[in-house]
């Protein structure tokens, strides 16, 4: 199952992983029309490739260390910091260190479902 449209309650174990290139997975947990909550888990070197998309992200590194790029601009993110990509900006995250990002999107990715 992918996630739970408009459910307020979703357990980690009723979202199935979904590949999401080489080396990376994601849970889409829940979401509605507005907003949408993703697990994303990466191997260790695995790459999130240069892309953009019309929707707000903002990210939370749960664990790992990760080289995340937002419009030209690079830093290292390790667990319990954060980023916000705004519409159309080109990004990407490179895995240093095996881990898993909480994405939250506004409005929700139907491209994820």
């Amino acid at each position: 199952m992918i996630g739970r449209k408009d459910e307020p309650f979703v357990r980690d174990g009723e979202a199935e992983w979904q590949p999401a290139g080489e080396g990376v997975v994601r849970k889409v947990l829940t979401y509605s029309d507005r907003v949408m909550m993703v697990r994303v888990r990466f191997e260790a070197g695995a790459v999130g490739p240069p892309h953009s998309h019309p929707h707000v992200q903002c990210t939370l590194v749960e664990s790992g260390v990760f080289d995340v790029t937002i419009a030209g601009r690079t830093e290292r993110l390790r667990a319990g910091d954060s980023f916000l990509v705004p519409p159309h900006a080109e990004h990407d995250a490179r895995n240093i260190e095996a881990g898993t990002l909480l994405d939250v999107f506004t409005p929700m990715r139907r491209d994820f479902v």
